[in-house]
């Protein structure tokens, strides 16, 4: 029975993570669909999902941490930081539109998108992070 009882805690564990995928694959398409492809040569979509989905891993994990002021168990965690956000965020996408900026020979575009991505992603994790430890307190 033991066994049994892991076997369905684990098949939970995996369908949340599908869930999560499924949800933030979802609203990454409708990101793609209202916000315009490129804005001032960017490509908006994509910068605005990975801004919004490092800042909401950033707040959840702070949140839901063990000293945090929401208790969210391995499934609801698991939904959201792996699932949703890895579904919603776009590291490859991120990647092929950089490339692309390179190839075409927009070298000041594709470093310009490069650096704004990284540090916007730093900056949305940390202010995710702490504003999720200020409600901790």
């Amino acid at each position: 029975m033991r066994r049994w009882t892991a076997f369905t805690s684990g098949l939970a564990l995996y369908a949340a993570v599908i869930a999560g995928g499924i949800f933030g694959s979802l609203m990454r398409w409708v990101v793609a669909l209202v916000l315009p492809q490129t804005l001032a040569d960017l490509p908006w979509p994509t910068l605005f999902a990975n801004i919004g989905g490092c800042f909401i891993i950033g707040f959840f994990a702070a949140l839901t941490a063990p000293d945090g002021r929401l208790f969210a168990g391995p499934r609801t965690r698991q939904f959201v930081m792996t699932g949703l956000c890895g579904g919603y965020t776009t590291f490859s996408t991120f990647s092929l539109e950089a490339l692309h900026l390179f190839a075409d020979g927009h070298l000041r575009r594709a470093v310009a998108y490069i650096v704004v991505s990284l540090v916007s992603w730093f900056i949305a994790v940390w202010f995710g992070d702490a504003l999720a430890e200020r409600l901790n307190r």
